[in-house]
């Protein structure tokens, strides 16, 4: 695990036993779950730092919770007494299974609920009087201060943050037999990731476009939410599968430079590439389409709420596991993937589907809509079932004795059997039975008028009530214990099912990245451990698929020369989908997918900070351009020599001047870190940065710009990037291809002329001679009638309110 703050830092390697027995240090841990998203803060008492990780999305197994309490080891989790089931059971087998307290096992301490309101987890921030913030600022200041520190667009972090705040002030950690006054010291707030998880934020998600949430069009659905828009999450997501799809969300959540899991993934990738392969791609797919839904069936299992369907859903997935297992033991064990699914989907497999397919009648149970079984499964059963078949003609029997039996005036009868109430003796009502005492018969027992049909239990239907019981009723019990003894035996094998998922997951992703590969013409990346990268042709895979055609472009950044790239060139060339694109090329890479280009080789990377759109400003509370110096100071915070860095048209949200002073002194500012500075793609349109010469020249400077052709007065744009720098935007050929008039245009180039000359700007609408001497002559007839020898004259006052506008007007 990692951490990153104003300066790089990272966690300390773990420490020999015996030197962990002379470490007094302590970890006390905030933790919060909730719908699938998990926040984690700290405090190291070694560095009296607050350490915390934004809300990033965690499955309910909860392996990233497990991993990150792996490697810190706390003494104390502080969580919410409300909490979800999943993290409550997880804390619950911690504290189980971690053993005595001597070797590690984690205090578990529960707070109200309302200790993690967000407003009151803020409040809490906002009060907390920290050393390294100046007593001097305002409390607007500080609060502009700490928000470019602590991200608070994350609430679940803000809230365990909040909680883990109110933990230190009770239990006073590291100030115990302080005074009461003396608060417990924090000295830093960090941002942690996970060691092998590259960083992104949610601006860099925005602008790559990895995720964009569109309203769904059906009518039908507007209640339900969203649906995935244009996105690389849209394109990518070819799975088969729910849980393939999910996966994949999580992939590109969190993106991992553990170079040996990435090509892991891209081994597989390319085996499923292979033209021999075609015919085993095409059963896995067929196999993977009938995965169903095991978490959720299993769990109505455990609440015996087993529906009729899932039945059916658990046996189709069993068998078709069984036939991807079979798939994978013909494949080569030289993929691990492969492999572990040959070893893990054992025969329970085999066990479920028998046991299914051997007591469950999946026509009886769709056609009476609940669980029945197969023949020969239970004798007793089969008996009722047999008897209850018979019945009709057995009544038919009865019911002509019965009719024997009553007198001549009622004309026919019936035997009939109604669940749960027993044998009953139909007969028709006759005209003349109009009152209830009409009803009476001797030797029958009346029970109700239905249909104009009169029932009666009789000596003979007793007689059948004793002998047969209640049939169905019986059958249905009966059958119903079968099934709670069948979800009994396949929760005991519940184990390999969730292995099923698992790892069908991961073949249905990585047949999705191929089937993409395969149809874009992707090529497999290379990994290597130095810094920076190599990419011949590279494309924006969202782009190309727009574009009738699209010019690739290479990307070339070394380990000592060429880390900091500034790319000129006129609006509309292609700059900002040239820093997209290398954003994205790495990105794919980082998931262990094929990249749009013919070669490319990766270097090590830990990080990927932007600055190319600015978000929405109304729901923060600041400027355009504060958010924009936001997203520029976590990228000088927080990149490291192994992050990549995209910046686009920074500066152009103040004054010209400030906004070129701004970007030459970060520039500056990564130019002097020498090879310890990130790889830094740069496009700009302040073309004095160059003129003026404002940056050093140094060998990791490169200066590119998008070519481009002057025909006449039309601009021909190539697209292509090449070595050198622009000095001209071409804004009025651009404003021409938005639609701007063109007098406007001819009068913009005018002024800008004028200005870059250093002439002065005349004025279109200039009063004619005339009326500029009519003026003239009204400010010397007020400057006449004025007694300079009055004390009460202000010649001030005149000069500032008459004279000077007018002679502006004038001139």
């Amino acid at each position: 695990m990692s951490a990153t703050s104003a300066t790089s830092c990272a966690l300390p390697p773990p420490l020999e036993p015996e030197q962990e027995e002379q470490e007094s240090s302590e970890t006390h841990m905030s933790v919060l779950w909730y719908a699938g998203q998990l926040a984690i803060t700290y405090y190291d008492t070694e560095d009296c730092s607050v350490y915390f990780m934004p809300d990033i999305p965690d499955n309910e197994d909860l392996k990233l919770l497990q991993k990150v309490i792996g490697e810190l080891n706390p003494q104390c989790i502080v969580t919410s007494a409300k909490q979800d089931q999943n993290i409550a059971k997880f804390l619950t087998n911690l504290t189980a299974t971690s053993g005595d307290k001597d070797i590690g096992k984690p205090e578990i301490v529960l707070f109200p609920n309302i200790d993690f309101g967000l407003e009151v987890s803020k409040q809490r921030i906002l009060s907390r009087q920290f050393p390294f913030i100046p007593s001097h600022m305002t409390a607007t200041d500080k609060i502009l201060y700490l928000s470019s520190i602590i991200p608070f667009e994350s609430p679940l972090m803000i809230r365990a943050l909040g909680g883990l705040l109110k933990f230190l002030d009770r239990r006073r950690v590291g100030v115990e037999l302080e005074d009461s006054s003396i608060a417990v010291p924090i000295l830093a707030f960090k941002k942690f990731v996970l060691s092998d998880t590259v960083n992104l934020d949610q601006d860099t998600y925005c602008v790559l476009q990895i995720f964009k949430s569109d309203i769904h069009p059906s009518v039908y659905k507007l209640s339900s939410g969203l649906k995935e828009g244009f996105s690389l999450f849209g394109i990518l997501n070819r799975c088969r599968c729910k849980w393939g799809e999910k996966l994949l969300r999580l992939w590109l959540t969190r993106p991992t430079r553990n170079v040996t899991e990435l090509n892991k993934r891209l081994d597989v990738i390319n085996f499923f590439l292979l033209a021999q392969n075609h015919e085993t791609v095409l059963t896995l797919q067929n196999c993977l389409k009938n995965i169903k839904n095991v978490p959720l069936i299993l769990k109505r299992m455990t609440l015996s709420n087993t529906k009729v369907r899932d039945w059916q859903a658990l046996y189709k997935t069993a068998y078709n596991a069984v036939c991807l297992r079979d798939t994978c033991r013909s494949l080569p064990n030289t993929i691990e993937l492969f492999q572990t699914i040959s070893r893990v989907f054992t025969d329970d497999l085999h066990y479920i589907a028998n046991l299914i397919s051997k007591v469950v009648d999946f026509e009886g149970s769709l056609s009476e809509n609940r669980f029945t079984i197969r023949p020969n499964v239970d004798a007793a059963i089969d008996e009722k079932k047999r008897k209850l078949m018979g019945l009709p003609d057995f009544l038919t029997e009865v019911a002509q004795k019965e009719l024997e039996a009553l007198d001549n005036h009622i004309p026919a009868c019936s035997v009939i059997y109604i669940p749960l109430i027993g044998f009953l003796l139909s007969i028709p009502r006759l005209p003349n039975m109009v009152d209830k005492t009409d009803f009476e018969i001797e030797g029958l027992d009346f029970m109700f008028l239905s249909e104009d049909k009169l029932h009666y239990r009789s000596a003979r239907t007793k007689e059948l009530d004793s002998l047969l019981g209640d049939l169905h009723s019986e059958i249905r019990d009966q059958e119903a214990l079968i099934m709670h003894q069948l979800q009994t035996k396949i929760l005991e094998k519940s184990e390999v099912l969730n292995s099923v998922i698992e790892y069908t997951a991961h073949l249905d992703v990585l047949l999705a990245l191929a089937a993409m590969a395969r149809e874009n013409a992707y090529c497999r990346p290379r990994f290597t451990h130095r810094h920076g990268f190599h990419i011949k042709d590279g494309r924006h895979p969202l782009m190309e698929l727009c574009a009738k055609t699209f010019v690739a472009n290479p990307v070339d950044s070394g380990e000592a020369t060429r880390r900091i790239k500034i790319i000129t060139g006129p609006n509309s060339s292609g700059k900002s989908v040239y820093l997209k694109q290398v954003g994205l090329i790495v990105f794919m890479a980082l998931i262990g997918s094929y990249v749009p280009a013919t070669e490319a080789e990766i270097g090590v990377i830990d990080g990927i900070y932007t600055r190319i759109h600015s978000r929405e400003s109304v729901s923060v509370g600041l400027s355009t351009f504060m958010i924009d110096l936001n997203q520029v100071a976590k990228a000088v915070n927080n990149a490291t020599e192994r992050s990549l860095v995209l910046i686009d048209e920074f500066g152009k949200g103040t004054n010209t001047l400030d906004g070129l002073s701004l970007l030459a002194a970060v520039l500056r500012y990564w130019i002097r870190q020498g090879t310890q500075c990130p790889q830094v793609f740069v496009s700009t349109n302040f073309h004095s940065l160059m003129q003026l010469e404002l940056l050093p020249d140094t060998p990791l400077l490169e200066y590119l710009t998008m070519e481009t052709h002057q025909d006449g007065e039309e601009l021909i744009f190539f697209y292509q990037i090449k070595q050198g720098m622009s000095t001209i935007s071409h804004a009025a050929n651009i404003a021409a291809l938005a639609g701007m008039p063109a007098k406007i245009i001819d009068r913009g180039v005018e002024v800008s002329e004028l200005i870059r000359n250093g002439k002065p700007i005349k004025r279109l609408d200039n009063p004619s001679k005339c009326d500029r001497m009519e003026k003239c002559k009204s400010v010397v007839e007020k400057f006449l009638c004025i007694d300079l020898d009055d004390p009460q004259v202000d010649l001030e006052e005149f000069m500032s309110k008459e004279v000077l506008p007018s002679a502006a007007s004038v001139l």
